[in-house]
């Protein structure tokens, strides 16, 4: 099978075995905000063309600094719309499916982690998110999580690592506290950062400084009843910078990536090695 030429770069770096497992590959991710919009991206530039995106809001004129499908033309519309959008224009020949719903709790079954090779982690709700840690890794999908990328600077400092090594994080320290909590003894890897900065500034839900900036019109658009403020549900609304944002992005799609191109390189070679030792002396 002749290799796409939206794909002619990539097969010079990694053969057309590669490109054709990653075609293959099915991923699902869970928030497709400031990190999880990249991730999508980055994986279908990237040969991937079965991709599912959960997320249950609209853009917001405030997601525009930071994720890829926000502009100041879309506030209102749905974020797994919009990007899907994108997405198609860089393959159409891909399958995407969308999801307007938030992942809850017990939700594993309904969205049928196990049917995926990766499920990708990229939502905010800490109950949500060890959940899903939980039920992805149980199901045998390869699973990676993104930690906090808010009140971030220095991409330098983006690590990979088990979720129970990293450190200055405390998204991660909420998670792993979760995790305990539910006697989870596996592991998986996560993005984070390790940077620690004085906050500048931030804007407390509970003080009463909050404001939406977005047209409240969006709810009550046809197919967007149940659409929500997400912002009214923090007591904080965290600083962040789109070049953190998408950095965690591309770590979590080359995670992926990388897995791709290691299993097919080692299934190559199994098959080179039993071919080998079929041959007659």
């Amino acid at each position: 099978m002749a290799v796409s030429p939206i794909f002619s770069r990539l097969n010079l770096l990694t053969g057309e075995d590669v490109i054709q497992s990653l075609n293959s590959t099915s991923v699902i991710i869970f928030g497709v905000g400031g990190v999880g919009s990249w991730v999508a991206d980055s994986l279908i530039r990237s040969g991937i063309q079965r991709l599912t995106l959960v997320d249950s809001d609209t853009v917001c004129i405030t997601n525009v600094n930071r994720q890829l499908q926000a502009t100041t033309k879309n506030v209102g519309q749905s974020k797994v719309d919009e990007l899907r959008k994108r997405l198609l224009e860089l393959n159409p020949k891909a399958t995407i499916e969308t999801h307007l719903e938030v992942y809850e709790p017990g939700d594993a079954d309904k969205f049928k982690l196990g049917q995926y090779d990766f499920v990708i982690d990229a939502i905010d709700s800490i109950r949500s998110k060890v959940d899903l840690c939980i039920s992805a890794t149980e199901v045998g999908a390869t699973f990676f999580s993104s930690m906090g990328a808010a009140y971030k600077m220095d991409p330098t400092k983006i690590e990979v690592a088990s979720i129970w090594k990293t450190r200055d994080d405390p998204l991660a320290k909420h998670v792993r506290k979760g995790l305990r909590a539910r006697k989870f003894e596996g592991d998986f890897k996560v993005v984070y950062s390790k940077e620690v900065i004085p906050l500048f500034h931030k804007t407390s839900v509970d003080e009463g400084t909050h404001q939406c900036f977005c047209p409240s019109f969006h709810t009550e658009k046809e197919g967007l009843e149940s659409a929500k403020d997400w912002c009214h549900d923090k007591a904080v609304i965290p600083g962040s910078v789109v070049h953190i944002t998408a950095t965690f992005g591309q770590y979590l799609a080359g995670l992926v990536v990388q897995e791709v191109y290691k299993r097919t390189n080692d299934y190559v070679q199994e098959i080179a090695q039993l071919e080998s030792s079929q041959l007659p002396a």
